[in-house]
């Protein structure tokens, strides 16, 4: 199989950093960022009045921009404004912000995982450490932005590793809409690769659609497929690379609904299934079935009309337990599955 020296030869070294060293990553990551241009404020217009919302719905609206990095930009927005007398104070306006971003969209992962790192990330010194408010709301808006500065450069770093493992003339299946998950494979096409994608179709919102776009537009053959052709198409394919909503603690994945199938028929095919996730949707989450992940309702359209009788049950994500993932691409490096706790523990410390 194809994708099965790229396995081995990272081996057991992928539990550290992806079977490169920590310093070359560093310098990956420097290397795959050009300088970006400083950016406005978004509520700077000459006023007292500020929103965490009004921030974050300001960065949101970016261009690729992801929405826990957009809720990141918002929480040190709000580090920049406070007013607050003492470093427990802001901690508090911190809290409240985040709470606040958090309750906006109470089924989003990525948001809820991404306020909770940079809470953790940018309140690591207590607050007794700073006699001057000052000094130390200037330290956390110093962390916050450095936070921010990692977090941008996340799909950068996972398209640099991730892209050894795809081989010229491999074919691989995806599943859902994942930017890092293009940002992947356009890296290996502009570096010479070539390769096939099979995409699902994606229902109920026709993701399978948009990646086949994205992906003609760089000059990589795109065939798509129904959702329910997963396991026809399966002995073709070399790999399963998907995205992920969110990484949890166990080491598997919640993502768009059809990934625990798609990962499912992989496995008992022995295809390899990789993930592509960013490391801020590691999130404190231990879902043991389908039904731990709460309600997250979404809106089908039936080409036939729905018997008045019959109930119709439409969720828009799932959860795939760790043993049917080969490894993870990370911005903290390539990982197996049984790494990830171990990567979250440090990120939560």
């Amino acid at each position: 199989m194809k994708a099965d020296k790229a396995v081995e030869d990272v081996g057991e070294s992928a539990k550290v950093a992806g079977g490169v060293t920590f310093e070359w990553l560093r310098q990956a990551e420097d290397a795959s960022l050009l300088t970006t241009p400083a950016r406005p404020t978004a509520t700077d217009h000459g006023d007292s009045s500020f929103s965490v919302i009004e921030e974050f719905n300001y960065w949101r609206m970016q261009p690729d921009l992801a929405e826990a990095v957009a809720a990141i930009k918002a929480l040190t927005a709000v580090i920049r404004r406070s007013q607050a007398s003492t470093m427990m104070g802001l901690e508090i306006e911190l809290k409240n912000a985040s709470e606040a971003l958090k309750a906006w969209d109470e089924t989003s992962i990525p948001l809820s995982a991404g306020c909770d790192l940079f809470l953790r990330y940018v309140t690591r010194t207590t607050a007794l450490e700073y006699e001057d408010i000052r000094a130390g709301k200037a330290r956390l808006i110093e962390r916050g932005e450095r936070f921010g500065e990692i977090s941008q450069k996340a799909r950068r770093t996972i398209a640099m590793l991730g892209q050894d493992f795809i081989l010229n003339g491999s074919t691989i299946l995806t599943h859902g809409f994942s930017r890092v998950v293009l940002n992947l494979l356009k890296l290996a096409a502009s570096n010479g690769k070539h390769f096939n994608v099979i995409c699902t179709e994606g229902r109920p919102d026709n993701t399978g659609a948009k990646v086949a776009i994205e992906l003609l537009a760089a000059g990589i053959p795109v065939t798509l497929i129904l959702d329910s052709g997963v396991g026809y198409m399966m002995e073709k394919v070399d790999m399963l690379l998907v995205g992920a909503e969110g990484v949890v603690e166990s080491g598997g994945i919640i993502n768009y609904i059809g990934t625990f199938q798609s990962a499912l028929v992989a496995r008992s095919m022995n295809k390899p299934v990789y993930v592509a996730a960013e490391s801020y949707k590691f999130a404190r989450l231990y879902p043991l079935e389908q039904r731990d992940l709460g309600p997250s309702p979404c809106h089908v359209e039936f080409v036939e009309p729905v018997p008045e009788d019959a109930k119709v049950e439409n969720t828009a994500r799932d959860y795939t337990p760790p043993n049917y993932l080969t490894l993870l691409f990370t911005d903290l490096g390539v990982l197996t599955p049984s790494a990830v706790s171990d990567e979250l523990i440090q990120l939560y410390l």
